[in-house]
């Protein structure tokens, strides 16, 4: 090895840790990516249905612009000041719209019905019946 070659695998010790983090990341995008290209798109699509298959799109399309961020933080170049910021923030608006989607499907209906049987039960009616029966005592009214 050439002295040139010695000094570029030399970097600071107090970033052996994030550098060690980051080639295992990298590991694990390797293998994600993997994972995904082994399986045909349309193979794949078919068997989501289409929030599924919106959230797939987004997260695929994030994933690669994020890349493209790193890549183009690693070749000296801001990426704030790229358009894919913009397209970062776009991606990002229309994830916030399918996890609305999600959560709207998520929340509990409201039974009416139940609703008003629940609430008509749990109301205590007077009438001649049980007004001479009723163990609780009503407020402002002497026990005779």
């Amino acid at each position: 090895l050439s002295e040139d070659d010695n000094n570029m695998e030399e970097y600071p010790t107090e970033i052996h840790d994030y550098l060690a983090a980051f080639e295992k990341s990298l590991g694990s995008v390797d293998e994600m990516l993997k994972t995904m290209m082994s399986v045909s798109r349309s193979e794949l699509l078919q068997k989501l249905d289409p929030l599924e298959q919106a959230k797939l799109d987004l997260v695929s399309v994030y994933a690669l612009n994020s890349m493209f961020w790193v890549y183009l933080a690693t070749q000296g170049i801001n990426p704030k000041e790229h358009p894919v910021k913009q397209e970062l923030e776009r991606i990002r608006t229309y994830m916030n719209k399918v996890k609305e989607i999600t959560d709207k499907k998520k929340a509990s209906k409201l039974d009416k019905g139940a609703a008003s049987r629940f609430v008509k039960n749990a109301l205590w009616e007077p009438n001649a019946e049980n007004e001479h029966t009723s163990k609780t005592p009503t407020k402002g009214k002497k026990r005779q």
